[in-house]
């Protein structure tokens, strides 16, 4: 099941207690801020949940599956998130 924004929105605001308006203004200043700390190159940790960093990669050659042309795969920054323990062990059950 994929949970959209709009229904994590209104799940925070079920297990806060907070308004619909704030759980949103919530959400929206953490993705904000996770996206700005990644940007500039920085990480967001929370103890037991995760880390959202960033991580370089290299220019890579590739080939077009079409034409069998080699390619060349600009180097890129990409966002990662590593699950923590205490969040790998809830899902596991």
């Amino acid at each position: 099941m994929r949970m959209s924004k709009s229904e994590l929105i209104t799940q925070i605001a079920q297990t806060s207690g907070l308004t619909k308006a704030a759980a949103s203004k919530a959400v929206e200043g953490f993705l904000e801020v996770v996206t700005a700390t990644l940007k500039s190159g920085g990480s967001v940790g929370l103890v037991g949940f995760g880390t959202f960093k960033s991580v370089a990669r290299k220019a890579t050659q590739g080939r077009n599956p079409r034409t069998g042309d080699r390619i060349q795969i600009k180097a890129t920054t990409l966002p990662k998130f590593k699950a923590g323990k205490v969040l790998k062990e809830q899902v596991a059950g």
